[in-house]
Order: structure tokens, then sequence, then C-alpha cells
């Protein structure tokens, strides 16, 4: 199939700014299939070739900017910490709030497919702030009722980040090990991946078309990426 016919899909990118949205955006350049429109607070730095738009607001405008970005697919991509927020309620207020107003805009805007960031062991009883929250906003942002939901849990993300995060730079040396001789079985779903195959992953699934609800631990991300590869 030529260039010219080949059906394209626009997609909707929240958190364009950071390690994720970063990833989608250099993995869309190369590809025909979609055209990737963002949305942040604040101009986002492109890599050579990228064909897309990025729509500019603060988040109290980000609803408009959904509606218009005219897309079939949103990837929600916000996520902060809670050291870098700098209380438990500021760390909610992005992890959680903002990213089930984004979702709201997503379902106005008649948007039916979502994806979601999460992280692994990502579980509403638990007693870890980081996982409850995204526990808790996976159980709202399914209520919602996507005519298609994929939620990712990756493991720890491997990548270039701009902050500095001493014991996370240890971790992604550490990793790798960890995963080719501790985590397998039960446990393979805390196995690391890099950014960029995340990205791939993202990609892959905004070309999905069944309905339902759908949860990407490291082995079905895995599957996602031997699909698409094939």
């Amino acid at each position: 199939m030529s260039e010219a016919a080949t059906p394209v899909w626009r997609l909707c990118l929240v958190g364009a700014s950071g390690l994720v949205g970063q990833a989608v955006i250099a993995g869309s350049v190369a590809r025909a299939d979609v055209r990737v429109v963002g949305v942040a607070r604040r101009e986002v730095p492109l890599p050579e070739g990228a064909r897309m738009e990025v729509l500019v607001g603060d988040s109290d405008q980000w609803p408009a900017l959904i509606a218009a970005a005219r897309a079939e697919v949103l990837v929600c991509a916000l996520g902060t910490t809670r050291k870098a927020a700098g209380s438990d309620e500021a760390f909610r207020a992005v992890d959680h709030d903002l990213v089930l107003e984004v979702a709201h805009a997503a379902r106005a805007a008649g948007i039916a497919h979502f994806i979601l960031v999460s992280s692994v062991g990502a579980d509403r009883a638990s007693g870890n702030l980081y996982l409850r929250t995204k526990g808790d906003v996976e159980d709202a942002v399914h209520k919602l009722g996507f005519r298609r939901l994929d939620i990712l849990r990756p493991g720890l993300l491997r990548g270039p980040r701009r902050e500095s995060r001493p014991l996370e730079s240890l971790a992604q040396v550490l990793n790798p090990l960890a995963d080719a001789t501790v985590l397998h079985g039960r446990f393979s779903k805390f196995r690391s991946i890099t950014v960029r195959r995340l990205a791939e992953v993202i990609l892959a699934l905004s070309a999905e078309k069944t309905r339902g609800r759908f949860i990407h631990e490291h082995a079905a991300m895995m599957r996602v990426l031997g699909r698409a590869q094939r």
C-alpha cells in the first residue's frame, strides 16, 4: 500500500514533555500511519523530522485543546513523584485529579480509545501512596466507559531523564541484571523496560480496535511488541 493510501489516525498525547511522551513523539517520526497532536502547558522539544502539532495552554484549557485535536485515541502519559510535587496532596493532584480531568475531557470530545500509562503494582488497596493513587485513577478512568481502555503497567523505565534521580539512575544500571537473573515467573511483571520500547507498545496499541479494558504488564507488553514486529 502506498503512503498516500495508508490509513492515518490522530493521536492526542497529554504529557508530551515527559520521558514517555518524548519517546512516543520520537517513535512516531518515521510512521506514516499516525499523526500526533500534543497537549502541554508549554512548548515541547521536537526531534528532527517530527510532523506534529503541539497545542499549548494551562491545564484548565486542556479540555478545549483536547477537543481541538480531533483525535481518535488519547494517550495520557502524565505523572510526577511525591518528591517533585512537594506534598501528598500535590502529587495526587497530578497523578489522580489531572489524569481524571484529561479522561473526562477525552470522553466529552468523543474520543473512544484511551491509553493510560500507570505503574506495575498499581492497587487502590495499597499502603503506598504512589501505587494507591495509580490504582485509584485506573478504576476511576475505567468507570467513564471508554470503548477501549488500555492500561500500561511498566516496571522501571530505562531512558535519559532531564532531572536528577540518583537512586533511579543506579537502578537503571542494576535492573537489566535483575531482569535476567531474578525477575522470572510471577516476578516477571517487575522487569524494567526501555522507554523506547514502551513507546512502541503505545503506538502499536493505538491502532487496536477491539473493545474492552486491557491491562498490560511486562509479559503482555512484550506480546504486543511481538505482534507489531510480525
